[in-house]
């Protein structure tokens, strides 16, 4: 498979874990039927596939990527449904058209990040306008970076997730994500309930970090303790039904205080994602 069918491969794989994003049950996200926080499922699938061509396309540095992707997005919807998405899919899109393990080819490109990269990714956070951004004391996306994406990921990693997978080559989708996903996978049988069980593993192990920068440590840390008491239950269950009442009120209380775990649900797109790459490409 040359690097342009394996670029439109990737693109197929993309697609189908953004659906899985709106299909799957992660308490406080959009879900189908179920929008929130001012976004619908149609606004989340509408920016996919918007943003996909260009997240997908083969030959292009990841800043490059990141940056045409959330101006596709902005041509479709007016507000910030996939940021973190992007920033999480644009290594391992890159990484995937390229032919070798997965795992090594992204973490050779992440090192090779530069300040070009740091330029087109900072111009695309503020275009997206993520909620809570505030300000930064070194590196703030208000001005233009003077480093690397990597150094500048790096300053972050400590308070931003999604940071955090950039400075140490995703070993949180690789550690934590896809040993999870592929339990209960086959445990379940099901895509959708292993997505469920990825978002609780994550959310689980770290405060979310859209939910700390909106609302604080005390408000994040607390929605983390539920979800690890909910993931605790999840690991001695067989059938979803047995949890699913649980895991729905919890996203009916999350909903009415506003709360919405987002960076847990992007770390579980990027999980899906991988793995399905792993599989097709």
């Amino acid at each position: 498979m040359n690097r342009a069918a394996r670029g439109q491969a990737v693109q197929a794989v993309f697609l189908s874990a953004c659906e899985l994003d709106v299909t799957a049950l992660k308490p406080g996200n959009v879900r189908r039927a179920k929008p929130a926080h001012g976004m619908s499922a149609e606004d989340f699938i509408a920016s996919a596939r918007a943003c996909a061509p260009d997240l997908c396309v083969a030959g292009a540095p990841t800043g490059e990527r990141v940056l045409k992707a959330i101006l596709s997005t902005r041509r479709v919807v007016r507000c910030n449904t996939n940021l973190g998405i992007v920033l999480l899919a644009a290594p391992l899109a890159r990484a995937a058209i390229e032919d070798g393990d997965l795992r090594a080819t992204l973490a050779g490109q992440l090192a090779a990040l530069d300040r070009q990269d740091a330029v087109q990714v900072y111009q695309a956070i503020r275009l997206a306008q993520p909620g809570g951004l505030g300000h930064a004391d070194q590196h703030d996306v208000a001005a233009e970076p003077t480093v690397t994406l990597l150094e500048a990921m790096a300053a972050a990693a400590a308070r931003d997730s999604i940071a955090r997978q950039y400075v140490q080559a995703f070993r949180d989708v690789f550690e934590v994500g896809l040993p999870q996903w592929h339990a209960d996978l086959a445990r379940f049988g099901s895509e959708t309930w292993a997505a469920t069980g990825v978002f609780l593993a994550y959310l689980s192990r770290w405060p979310d970090s859209l939910i700390e920068r909106k609302f604080g440590t005390a408000t994040a840390q607390a929605v983390s303790d539920r979800a690890s008491l909910l993931h605790s239950h999840w690991r001695s269950y067989r059938h979803s039904g047995d949890i699913e009442p649980a895991l729905l009120n919890w996203d009916e209380e999350l909903r009415a205080a506003g709360l919405n775990p987002g960076t847990s649900a992007d770390l579980t797109v990027a999980t899906a994602f991988a793995a399905k790459l792993m599989q097709a490409v």
